[in-house]
């Protein structure tokens, strides 16, 4: 029998990972969307509101509700734009900053124990093969 295509075999991970990172999130008085926006924000210069929607892949709709509650939360924060005040600038808060690392370094130990019955170079190789994916630029890969 042929191998489950690509899809259904990373649906099938994807839903493994949520579920374990939940607990995790859960604790952190995070959802996935709030730990997406804190992930973006650790990795960009100050973004707007609207390139955060777009790097994240969220509706710019949702993602005020998500704002909201980690502003609130005092994670990040958020300021008009000096260059275009229709615009927020949105920032990451040394709180925010803690969280995420707490959260980022507990993911690491879940994830050793989900790839724990990899042999090392299969762990290699699959990281490396996941990275090098993800890095790829949707609009660059061809159809």
């Amino acid at each position: 029998m042929d191998r489950p295509e690509l899809g259904f075999l990373l649906s099938r991970l994807m839903r493994e990972v949520m579920a374990r990172e939940k607990p995790i999130l859960d604790s952190a008085g995070l959802e996935m969307w709030d730990y997406a926006v804190l992930t973006a924000l650790a990795e960009s210069d100050a973004p707007t509101q609207a390139q955060l929607a777009a790097t994240t892949g969220r509706d710019k709709t949702r993602l005020i509700g998500n704002l909201d509650r980690l502003e609130a939360q005092g994670m990040v924060e958020r300021q008009p734009d000096p260059d275009d005040r229709r615009n927020r600038i949105v920032s990451l808060t040394p709180a925010g900053s803690r969280t995420l690392r707490g959260c980022r370094e507990a993911i690491r130990v879940m994830e050793s124990e989900l790839l724990a019955d990899l042999d090392p170079a299969d762990r290699a190789a699959f990281e490396r093969a996941l990275t090098a994916l993800a890095a790829t630029e949707p609009a660059t890969r061809p159809v």
